[in-house]
């Protein structure tokens, strides 16, 4: 494996020992800010964000980050390694660095869950040279739940968990052809027909409703129990979808496919998509292929 993803993996799994220290605090109330996305931010979405942000730009391999918190991405500048904001999606000439690296992360995804004491996590994409589907190289997630755990993806998906002072492997998380678990995101009166169909459709068959309302821990659900469907459509309120691709969609996208599983929008593959904003979103599906084949079918219909 290439040594900037494992330096990077590294502090991933160092950052995640911090954080989930500051989870351990009692502020869970909202400030007055909203992130780039809208959402209102709570005080530990803002920490986490921070932490996150100083620990992987001491990186040398690190050229720049965004995050789901903030409208820009930051860069390094070439010259004198001072930071620079920029909404580009690229490096360009006099800011790019040899053998440089950029990351998007979501710092707290699921943080409405933070004050009932449910299991949020953060989310990593690594990307070469350019924040877009077809860069990405690796990506990685922490579980910050009654075990602090961590995913790794590069050539492998690895699964390791935080004991007794260290980390430890748990080996390869590998998705069979079907599973058992449904994990359908929105509002359900927003939903189209066609997905109603395809949720009704996998809970006759005796699919499990496993959805927490948390990204990391419903995805992190289906990889440890080896299969089933996580959802979240086009809906009448956000025709886009809600999920961003760079920090949520594509990374989890990359994961999916080295665990053996599928990934797309409804029809397309989704590390096919393009992304022209930092806040791109899309609606998605991943999950086992038998899974996806059934979402094939029924959205590829809709289409004629």
């Amino acid at each position: 494996m290439d040594s900037r993803i494992l330096e990077i993996f590294s502090c991933i799994k160092q950052c995640a020992i911090t954080l989930q220290e500051l989870l351990q605090c009692d502020d869970s109330g909202y400030l007055a800010s909203t992130n780039a996305s809208g959402d209102t931010q709570l005080a530990v979405d803002v920490r986490a964000d921070r932490i996150l942000e100083d620990a992987l730009l001491k990186l040398a391999c690190v050229g720049g980050v965004c995050s789901e918190e903030k409208s820009s991405a930051l860069y390094k500048q070439k010259v004198d390694s001072s930071l620079v904001e920029s909404t580009f999606l690229q490096l360009d000439s006099s800011q790019s660095l040899e053998s440089s690296l950029l990351i998007a992360y979501d710092p707290l995804d699921g943080s409405s869950l933070f004050d009932s004491n449910l299991s949020v996590g953060s989310i990593f994409g690594i990307y070469n040279g350019a924040f877009s589907a077809s860069a990405l190289v690796a990506a990685a997630y922490i579980v910050y739940g009654p075990r602090l755990e961590v995913v790794l993806a590069c050539e492998r998906v690895e699964h390791c968990v935080y004991s007794g002072g260290q980390w430890r492997s748990k080996g390869a998380l590998q998705l069979e052809s079907k599973g058992k678990l449904n994990a359908p995101g929105g509002t359900q009166k927003h939903w189209s027909k066609e997905h109603k169909e395809l949720v009704e459709s996998l809970f006759a068959k005796g699919y499990r409703l496993r959805y927490s309302g948390g990204m990391v821990p419903d995805l992190h659900q289906i990889l440890c129990k080896k299969g089933g469907l996580f959802s979240y459509p086009a809906t009448s309120d956000a025709p886009n979808g809600k999920l961003r691709k760079l920090f949520e969609v594509f990374p989890f996208a990359f994961i999916y496919e080295r665990a053996g599983g599928e990934a797309i929008n409804g029809r397309e593959r989704l590390l096919s998509l393009s992304c022209d904003g930092l806040h791109d979103s899309t609606p998605c599906f991943l999950g086992s292929t038998e899974e996806i084949a059934q979402v094939r079918a029924i959205y590829m219909n809709k289409e004629r």
